[in-house]
């Protein structure tokens, strides 16, 4: 039986592919001007050399984020995966399988079904994501977009929007790697889709 949809496993590794180019090159573009003058990014963790190098591989990389994003959200709206998997979904029932998994007793035997806490990160990540390309259109065509910039609290805000949009991706992206290591089977699934 078809789990994951081929559309929804292309999607899935060329979003992880995008967020891992876009967060490398953009560690490099952040180090030439820190918002955070005690935080900067190690050359061995950043992409693309120096500032225009890292410019190229953030913006290319953002394309495939956007197109790839768009896809995504629509692919799951129109097959009613996002009403189907994600829903219902209450307040109390995250909690209750937050505590069952920090207990350990979070049960994983069947990989169709997403608990609560599964579904509230997916849902938050979309927003996220969404967060994530306004900051960045804020920081990159503050100009151009000026109410944007407004709603962002000013160019110097959306730069740390856009930072911590980032870093939720990351520890969202690094959670998820972790929960695979804890149930292999949820790879064989992303990659086979059964």
């Amino acid at each position: 039986m078809q789990v994951q949809p081929l559309w929804l496993r292309i999607t899935h590794w060329l979003n992880a592919l995008a967020v891992l180019i876009m967060v490398t090159s953009g560690w490099q573009i952040y180090n030439a001007s820190p918002i955070f003058k005690s935080l900067t990014f190690s050359p061995a963790i950043t992409l693309g050399g120096w500032l225009g190098g890292a410019l190229q591989w953030h913006f290319a990389a953002m394309w495939l984020l956007v197109a790839n994003f768009i896809v995504y959200v629509v692919m799951n709206l129109v097959t009613g995966r996002l009403r189907r998997r994600m829903f219902p979904l209450s307040i109390k029932s995250i909690f209750t399988d937050a505590l069952a998994a920090l207990r350990g007793k979070l049960g994983h035997d069947d990989l169709t079904h997403y608990n609560a806490v599964q579904k509230f990160a997916y849902l938050a990540v979309i927003v996220d994501i969404v967060i994530v390309i306004l900051s960045g259109l804020a920081v990159w065509k503050s100009v151009q977009f000026p109410l944007l910039r407004t709603l962002m609290g000013g160019y110097d805000n959306a730069r740390v929007v856009h930072f911590f949009g980032m870093s939720f991706l990351l520890v969202f992206f690094v959670v998820h790697v972790v929960m695979v290591a804890l149930v292999p089977r949820s790879l064989v699934l992303m990659i086979r889709g059964r």
